[in-house]
Formats: C-alpha cells, structure tokens, sequence
C-alpha cells in the first residue's frame, strides 16, 4: 500500500507551494487549488485541480500515451434534486443538452463530435449527470466551446417543439428500457417501498410517465436555471494536451458564465424501516425472482466498506454461501447479494432467479436465504474473506486506470461528491484496515433480525408462487410545486467574443498504431502482443477456431456448454477452490465461446501473471467434467432460454438468424441453442467438444501487457505441452432463398415497442474491400448518431429512441441490417420511414455535405482506436484472425479520404435493395397486423 500513501504524501507536499510558484502563469482570476503527481514507478493519477471566479472546478490530468482527449462534465443533479410528482427533469435535460444551444445549431452537438473523429454521451443517476467527449487531442477547443455553450447559452435556443421532442425520446426510452424488458419495472416498484414517501430515491430516474406528461416548458426552464450552473458543475479534462493552453480556452469559454443560485450538500439521515414489507408484482417472465434489501449507510460512511465486505461473504460469487445454498444445490439459477451505494444511502440487496424445475416457489427461497444469512453468524468472518476483498479491490482500483476516460470518470466523481480527486488511497485505506469485528459488527446493527423489504416477482397468472401476500402499497403520489425561490429571471450573456464562430481544429495529431511483435510458443501457436506500460497489468485472450460453427445444428448450444464446463472443477480442486484462488489474485479467468470461436480470457496483474496462468492450465488440460456440475449448468441454460424468450431483442435476433441463414445452419441457429438441443447434449457430447476444440492447431493467443516478448512467451511455455492437430469447419448447410419485400411477424403479446429488423445476407469481412467501402457507403445512412436513419425516427419523428443500419462480416458471410424499436402505436409509420430513408439513399445516393462529414469522422476517429489493452487485443485480433498487413488501418485511412462519391453510390445501389430485403416485427400482433396489412406488404406470421 506504499505506493498509494506515497502519491498522497506528494500531494499534500506540493499543494501549499503551488499557488505561489505557478499563480503568475494563470488566466485572471484562475487560482490553482492543488497538485498531485505520481512517481513514475507508482500508480496514481496525478492531476492539477482549479477554480475560476464563478465557481466551475476544473481538474486537468495529463497523459500523453495517445493523441486523445477526454472532457467530461459533470453537474451534481441527478433526479434525487426533484421533487416527488416532479419526476424525470435530470434525465429529461440529459437529452435536452444534445439540442443545440445559442450558438450550436440544432442536432449539431452531435455532428461536431462525430465529425471531429469522437464519440460522446451523457448520463444520470440519482446524483449527478455528465456530459463527455474523447476526441482527438488537437479538438480539445471545440469540445470546451460546445460544453461552455450549453452550460451558459441553452435557454435561449430552447423551444417548446425541441422539448415536445426529446420528451418522446425518453417515453421510448422508458419503453424500450423499462416497459418491454423482463423485470423492467422491478426497481421503481421496489424502490418505492424501501424509501419513505417523498425521499429523492422513492421515484425512478427515468421519471414517472404521468410526471413527464404534466412537465411544461417553465418547469424544465426553472430547473436548468437552479442546477446548471458552473458553481454546480466540475470540468475535468485528461489527456494529451497543453496545460496552460487549456486553461486559457477554460477561462476563456467557461469564465464569463455566471454562477447560478447557491448549492447545499442534501442532508444524509439514515434510512429506517419500522418492518418488514412484502410486495408482489406479476410480469412477463419465466423465471420468479425474490429481490430482498435492507438499508444500511450512505456512501463512503465509515461502515460502507465492512458492508461491502460482507455482502461479498454472503452473495459474491462461487465461493459465497448464497452460491452454495441455492445455486449449487439447484434451487436457484442466479443468486448474489451486493452493496450498491448513493450519495444519500445504500442498499445491502440479496436476489436469487428461482429455478422452476425446482418448484419455483420463492417463500422457499425466503427461507433459505434467511437460513444463509444465520449459517453466515455461525460461520464468521476468515482471514481469507477480508485479504479476498482487499485484493479484489487493489486490482479493480487499477484495471481502472487502463483508459484516459476511466482515470477522468474517477477524478470526476470523487470531486462532486467528495470534494477531493484525490480519494485512491485513502479508498484502500478504507477496505485495507476492516477487520472481522467490523464485519461482524456492521452484520448486528444493520442486518441481523433487521425490517427488510422483500418483493416477489412472478410469471403472470402465478402468484401462487410469491413469497407472502403483500402488506405494504405505496400511497398515492403527491404533486410538488416547482420550487423558484432563489432563481432569477434568466439574463442574457454580453460574451466578450464571437461565440457563433466554431474553433477551428488545431494540426492533427500524428497517429500511431501499437508496436506489434509476433511469436511461436514451440509448439507452433501464434502468439501475437504489444506492449503497453500504462499500467502493470496483462490482458490475454487464447482464441481457438471453432465455436458455434463448429457444432451439428441438432447440438446447438453445445460449444457454451463445454466452456462453461470448463469454467467449473479440475481433476486438482473443485469450482469453489479454483474461484477462491482467482479471487485472492485479483484476477479473472473466463472460458466462453461465440459464433465462430472458443476462448480463454484472462486478466491479471502482472505480479499475478504466474499463479493465474497455472490456473488457465489446470481448467484447460485436467478438467474434471464431473456429472453434478454439467446436470446444473444445462438445467441452468434451459432455465436460461426460457428466460430470453421474454425479451423481445433475443426474439428478434433469433427469428431474423433463423429467416437468413435457415434452421439447417448453425448461423440460423441461436448459439445458446434452443429447448430441444439442449435437452438432447449429454456430458459424454460435451467430452468429445473439448477434444474437437480444446486442442493446440486450433489456438491462438493475443496478449497487451507491460512485460516484452520474450518474457511473455517465456512464461506462456506452460501451453507448449498443448497438443493436437487444427480441424476444419464443416460444409455450411445450402442457405434459404429469401423472400424478399416480404414482412415477417412474431407475436409477442402486449409488447410496448415493436423491434424492426429490415436485411438481407451480405459480404464477408474484408479490411480494404468492398466490405469496408460498404461500411463508408452506409455511415451516412445509419451508421452515425446524426445518421438520416436515426434523424427521421428519433429527433424528427419520436418514434424510437435509437435507429441504425450496419453491416456486419465474418469470415464466411456478412449480413446488412437496420433496426429499432419502436412504440408500438406508430409500427406501420415507423417501418415506412425506414423504406423511405433507404430508398432515397440508394436511389440519390450522399451528398457531398455527408461525403465530408463521413470522411472526417472516420479518418480521424483512428486516433481512439488503440487506447485500452481490450481496444489493442481487438485491432491484433482482426490483424491474426483475417491476415491483414500490421498497417490496414493506415491503408482504410487512404481509401476513406480518396474514394469518389459515384464510387459508394454505386454501392449503395447494389447492397440496398430492398426487394431482396426481409422485414421482421416482433411485437403485439393485435395491434401491428392490420396497420401493416394495409401498407400492401405479404405478411407472413413466425413461430418459434
């Protein structure tokens, strides 16, 4: 822990000094309020943090290992600063800020970044929202003039039909996200009886529909002028870039905003429960979920890290007692038990997904998670429990430090709501000096014979299997005034420069792709790495031909089931002792599989490097493949599938897979297979996988880590013993002749939204081919936020809350595709836009505005392509798995700036032709048929 002490010793060594030795080199009014730094051979994130006179706190971290930028602002308003009948307002602004402001036209914010080469977002949660960005480092200005102008210039450009719209989006967002998800009204339903009426927690943040509905134009005003203020706000930028420079264009862009009305920490009193309440709600789900919670703290209270400590004892994975009890005996599917925390309290939160073949009746799951709860008093606190924990944590803490955005995301957050970037140390402080008194004692106080709430979620028609009739219904809602006190009349900025001129990018950075090395273990595996030394930790990942594909249709599901398999007992150790060993590393080793391959992930740190691999060989070569283990996992896939067919996005994929590729092909099958093909696999099935996959002429292992070449391979030497010759794909099955112009219908009962799946089969992967001019063909259409696509069903018409189109190859086929979901009221109307926009996109072809914006955007998004170690596996990966030369992305960057406009126009009048497209709606039959019908399509109806 020395080294995180140390970081902390700098900075409060250096902070007294620093005004003094730097204050001359500032913008007027800028005061520098500490420096932190790092010695090199430590971890740390070392930063400089200021404030300008009108409150905004900017912290500015450096790291000049890519030619990118992350800005990041975050305002401390989440929807615990709104009232109770006054729900959704922090997330509502959460889109609104995306409209354009005074000087930011409208749907602009969006093109610019995109355009720059960047990608951003924005967030809410109960306590804060952020907007951010990652751009190439020589956009910096351009980002710090588009935040500054919706933090000082947004209620000018502010209209009653941008705000009618962005109130669609978030009903279709609710919709999508809540309304026609499996336990998608869970949480708010819950929430409502943990908290008393009226606490900022009690109302989800999405909002109530019903308080989005009486919302008006003055409200949304009203909160923007309360919490939107630089004195409400923290500016944090990491990256490559220059440090007075940019506070120059801070001071600049940022420093004549006016602080808004004066802003007080919210009081955190504890959350009690005078008893127990028991609530129940039916839903379109297969599998009964108890969901049980006690309240404890609030976040970083003293007693927070014990809680945290011993809900991992209870609930954190295979070697928890919850596990053990439930899951391992079959009773339960899933089960766990977490601590999440807020700014104002915390949840200690135990679930378990009854297993139906068991009965499913979840007043016997009630029973046995008490029961786990009392084996825990009996059973106590170990030396491993709190050195698991604390080692968990040490790594967790640098894994995220990988990524520019991670470090940012981390300054950001401890400042808002800590008043102090600089929490790291003190961070594992916290969880390094817990002691088993201190589990033991917060289990007393907090949970022991503690009022819980406990809610039932169960299939529709089935309450026969909650856990207890209910006794608690939440009371009506009361609707609050818009609190104005304190808030001024809007007053219009007099800026001392011309905000309606764009900066104009500084010269490009110099891009660079990482330093490959390729090698041979001696048996012949390719081993290809880069090495990267952001932080000590190694990335690896032993890719093995095969998967799915490799699998007869009848046995589909198979290839999970054997890497599932193999993430359980060794001849050696069984499942629990092997995850307890991981979990004392601080690492993570993981088999799975997917359409085309079967893998072994690994992360570790590198000092762990050693023991963590003598795992991957112990799982990999001595594999006990013991009955109980396979006689759970597939009863848990079964249960698994069941499940999925709830959700209506595994439904449409599933059906769409099925209509291309045919139920002859394991393409048109799920990889996670089906109800019968599960049922059929036997473990001998799953013995004769492994020895099919599981062998070294299948293998190839991708690595990033701070260690050179020859001291990774000299360390993978282990696998040289690995035998075994490379198998061949079987012959794909003859494919389905589509019938295109057709629209297929899935009924799904009830459904809020209905999924859209508009395509046909395409073009296998290609770097530098007509693949990849097909994918520039298509960014204008729907491959960008500010695509013609996604413009017309979201922002103009509000029909969804995302549409796109892509295409998609592997080595065999490719498939082209648009999608959304849409509400159901507007399917028919949805679905003819979408034939609209394609067919004047093939028909007239982009136009030279979009050829640029395509252009741009592409070319330059380059420089975020190699940030994170899995940013880095990934482009060695497509270099390994396809054969492409080390420099593709340099030769896509020529082609991106020369390819003609006739040259994608002719691509787009062959690869979008609708006529051979298919068109399939998962959705509520009832409802979209007729609609549909009248459009003068054939339609046909599936079953699945």
């Amino acid at each position: 822990m020395k080294k995180w002490i140390l970081a902390i010793a700098i900075s409060s060594a250096l902070a007294g000094c620093a005004n003094q030795e730097t204050a001359s080199n500032l913008p007027a009014g800028v005061m520098l309020l500490e420096t932190v730094k790092v010695a090199e051979s430590e971890v740390g994130i070392p930063y400089k943090k200021y404030q300008l006179p009108n409150g905004l706190t900017v912290i500015l971290h450096q790291d000049s290992s890519d030619p990118l930028v992350h800005v990041d602002v975050t305002y401390h308003v989440g929807s615990a600063r709104e009232f109770e009948g006054r729900s959704g307002f922090a997330h509502l602004f959460e889109h609104m800020m995306f409209q354009g402001s005074q000087h930011v036209g409208d749907e602009q914010h969006f093109k610019t970044v995109t355009e720059a080469g960047g990608t951003l977002n924005g967030t809410t949660n109960t306590d804060r929202t952020n907007y951010f960005e990652t751009v190439p480092s020589n956009q910096l200005e351009k980002m710090l003039w588009l935040e500054s102008d919706r933090m000082g210039f947004f209620l000018p450009a502010l209209t009653e039909k941008k705000f009618e719209v962005q109130r669609e989006t978030v009903k279709n967002e609710r919709a999508q996200r809540i309304d026609n998800q499996p336990y998608g009204r869970m949480g708010e339903q819950f929430n409502q009886a943990f908290y008393p009426q009226g606490h900022q927690y009690s109302w989800p943040v999405i909002g109530w529909p019903e308080d989005l509905e009486r919302a008006n134009l003055d409200d949304v005003k009203h909160f923007f002028q309360r919490w939107y203020g630089p004195n409400n706000a923290t500016l944090t930028i990491g990256g490559d870039f220059d440090e007075f420079q940019a506070l120059a264009w801070v001071n600049q862009y940022f420093g004549e905003i006016p602080a808004g009305p004066k802003v007080e920490a919210d009081k955190k009193s504890l959350v009690t429960l005078d008893k127990t309440r028991y609530i129940s709600m039916e839903d379109k789900v297969h599998l009964p979920l108890l969901r049980i919670a006690f309240p404890t703290v609030y976040a970083r209270h003293s007693d927070e890290a014990a809680l945290d400590l011993l809900s991992n004892i209870l609930g954190g994975g295979k070697t928890s007692i919850l596990y053990k009890n439930l899951v391992k005996d079959g009773y339960a599917v899933q089960a766990g038990v977490s601590h999440p925390c807020q700014e104002l309290a915390c949840q200690f939160s135990m679930y378990a997904l009854a297993n139906p073949a068991k009965g499913g009746n979840l007043a016997d799951i009630e029973k046995r998670i008490q029961e786990s709860i009392a084996e825990f008093e009996q059973r106590g606190v170990t030396d491993a429990d709190l050195e698991k924990v604390k080692v968990q944590f040490e790594a967790s803490t640098i894994f995220g430090l990988q990524s520019v955005s991670g470090k940012v995301s981390t300054l950001a957050f401890n400042e808002t709501f800590s008043g102090n970037p600089d929490m790291i140390s003190s961070d594992l402080k916290r969880y390094a000096n817990v002691t088993k008194a201190d589990v033991m004692r917060v289990f007393e106080q907090y949970i022991k014979n503690k009022p819980m709430v406990v809610m039932s979620v169960v299939p529709e028609g089935q309450d026969q299997l909650i856990a207890h009739e209910d006794t608690f219904t939440p009371p009506a809602l009361t609707v609050s005034k818009v609190a104005v006190d304190g808030i001024e009349a809007h007053q219009q900025i007099a800026s001392s420069f011309d905000r309606t001129v764009m900066p104009k990018a500084g010269p490009a950075p110099v891009l660079t792709s990482p330093t490959l090395w390729k090698g041979k273990l001696a048996n012949n595996i390719e081993v290809m790495g880069t090495e990267s030394e952001e932080t000590p930790t190694v990335e690896l990942v032993v890719y093995l031909n095969g998967g799915h594909r490799l699998v007869p249709v009848n046995k589909a599901g198979l290839a999970g089931l054997t890497a599932s398999m193999l993430n359980e007992s060794s001849l050696k150790r069984s499942s629990e002792e092997l995850a307890q060993a991981l979990e004392m590393l601080g690492s993570s080793v993981r088999f799975g599989s997917s359409a085309y391959q079967s893998y072994v992930k690994v992360s570790t740190l590198t000092s762990r490097l050693d023991e963590t691999l003598a795992i991957v060989k112990e799982r990999l070569f001595e594999p006990a493949f013991k009955a109980k283990d396979f006689d759970r996992l597939k009863q848990q896939q079964l249960q698994s599938l069941q499940h999925m067919m709830s959700d209506p996005n595994f439904l449409a994929s599933t059906a769409f897979d099925g209509l291309l590729y045919g139920s002859e092909s394991p393409l048109g099958v799920s990889s996670s297979g089906t109800l019968e093909t599960i049922s059929s696999i036997t473990l001998d099935d799953v013995k004769a996988f492994y020895k099919l996959q599981y062998r070294a002429g299948n293998a190839q292992i991708i690595v990033v880590s701070d260690l050179s070449e020859s001291e990774i391979i000299g360390k993978l030497d282990g696998l040289s013993q690995w035998s075994g010759e490379a198998i061949s794909l079987p012959a794909l099955a003859k494919l389905p002749k589509l019938k295109g112009g057709k629209i297929y219908i899935l009924d799904k009962p009830g459904a809020a939204q209905s999924v859209i799946k508009i395509g046909k089969r395409a073009l296998p992967y290609d770097a530098t081919g007509e693949y990849f001019k097909s994918y520039l063909m298509n960014y204008p259409l729907g491959g960008a936020f500010n695509s013609r696509i996604n413009l017309n069903l979201r922002e103009d018409k509000g029909y969804t809350y995302g549409a796109r189109s892509f295409f998609a190859g592997g080595i065999e086929l490719g498939v082209y595709q648009a999608q959304a979901s849409v509400r159901s009221d507007v399917t028919s109307e949805a679905l003819v836009e979408f034939v609209k926009e394609i067919k004047a996109y093939r028909q007239s072809g982009m136009t030279d505005e979009e050829l640029a914006f395509m252009r741009a955007s592409v070319s330059q998004g380059k420089a975020l392509d190699y940030e994170t170690p899995y940013q880095k596996a990934g482009f060695m990966r497509r270099i390994q798995r396809y054969q492409l030369d080390d420099d593709f992305t340099e030769q896509q960057t020529k082609i991106t700036n020369s390819i003609s406009k006739d040259e994608l126009n002719k691509l787009a009048r062959k690869q979008l032709d609708l006529h051979k497209m298919v068109v399939l709606i998962v959705g509520d039959k009832a409802s979209i048929e007729a609609d549909i019908k009248a459009l003068g399509y054939p339609v046909e109806t599936l079953e699945l």
